[in-house]
């Protein structure tokens, strides 16, 4: 028995090391699939909803209209506040290079020499691998938002024709489970996107504000760059923390400033993501602290930026998969952010 159960172990986890392998090996096609499959779980309401009053062709190009208006909106933003960052750092080159000059002369008596590394490595001909590296992922991601519509479109239009085959197809209690795994995953997704709509407005409005009142500039692009990136857990957070600390550091050449700007935006990061959060998810998104930075890092490094924006995602339906076969229940159970005495929600990322 006891042997048994190592060999069911580890083929679980060989299981797990092909499944991830393949996730890597085939980027290029599994996740187009995964993320389309994302965002029908969203829209889905949408669709029916749509459907009860309108022809089903109808429904569906006013799904896909509104999902491309809202997708492309937060790109927009992204863009916008990207540019007025670029624009001012342009705008600035002097100064920034002064203050450089600046806090550099202190490494620079012991031997380390950060302005001569920064010329070593920032010349003309980086900045052209750079620009045709940026060219190259643009190229990308547009054949990738295409392929992802594309998956959308078929998805949404097959999604009631699948129900009903995986009806036909397994046995009625697999059926169950599996259908029921499959409304539990929409829901949790649906509101995990609520959630980090909520906060992601609360962290732009908090930024913008705490920029402003200390009387610094870019305040209106860090707080649109602070809603847009909060979407992306850890990662988005990292960068409207840490660059509008460089910022300030530039325009007031004080230290002080640029760690009141540090400190006040890691504070606000963890106050939404600490209490807001769970206050507007309640229990049903409560996993783990320590699943959610190992998914984020994960698919971070199978996928790239969008595998950070999965990683939570994935989590949870992996999760609540789980928790609907007995076999697996007891995972559901560890990873899970609640205790068993405790029903209190887990810290979702920031």
């Amino acid at each position: 028995m006891e042997e048994k159960a190592q060999f069911s172990g580890a083929s679980a986890l060989l299981s797990i090391f092909v499944v991830l392998a393949a996730c890597k090996l085939g980027q290029s096609v599994i996740e187009p699939v995964v993320f389309a499959f994302f965002i029908i779980a969203i829209v889905w309401p949408l669709a029916s909803a749509l459907q009860k009053r309108v022809p089903g062709w109808a429904a569906l190009l006013l799904t896909v209209t509104i999902s491309l208006a809202c997708v492309v909106g937060l790109f927009w933003m992204i863009g916008w506040g990207g540019h007025q960052v670029a624009e001012w750092t342009t705008t600035n080159l002097d100064r920034a290079e002064a203050v450089l000059v600046s806090s550099t002369s202190w490494l620079e008596e012991h031997d380390i020499y950060v302005l001569s590394m920064i010329k070593e490595y920032v010349n003309p001909s980086a900045v052209i691998r750079l620009l045709h590296a940026v060219a190259l992922r643009v190229n990308t991601a547009l054949a990738f938002s295409f392929i992802v519509l594309l998956f959308v479109v078929m998805g949404l239009a097959e999604t009631p024709s699948a129900r009903e085959k995986i009806a036909a197809s397994l046995d009625q209690d697999t059926t169950r489970r599996l259908l029921a795994a499959g409304k539990e995953i929409c829901d949790k997704f649906q509101k995990y996107m609520l959630v980090r709509t909520i906060a992601s407005i609360a962290t732009g409005i908090a930024t913008w504000a705490f920029i402003k009142l200390l009387g610094l500039q870019l305040a209106a692009a860090w707080g649109v760059l602070a809603f847009a990136l909060n979407y992306l857990p850890y990662i988005g957070s990292l960068i409207v923390t840490v660059l509008p600390a460089v910022t300030a550091f530039i325009e007031t050449g004080s230290p002080e400033t640029a760690l009141l700007v540090l400190v006040g935006l890691m504070i606000l990061q963890f106050v939404i993501g600490s209490y807001l959060e769970p206050v507007f998810s309640g229990s049903a998104l409560a996993i783990s602290p320590s699943v959610v930075m190992f998914s984020v890092l994960l698919w971070t490094f199978i996928w790239g930026v969008l595998g950070a924006f999965l990683g939570v995602p994935l989590a949870i339906a992996t999760l609540t998969l789980c928790e609907k076969f007995p076999s697996t229940r007891w995972i559901s159970e560890i990873f899970s952010g609640e205790s068993p005495k405790d029903s209190k929600p887990a810290r979702l990322p920031v």
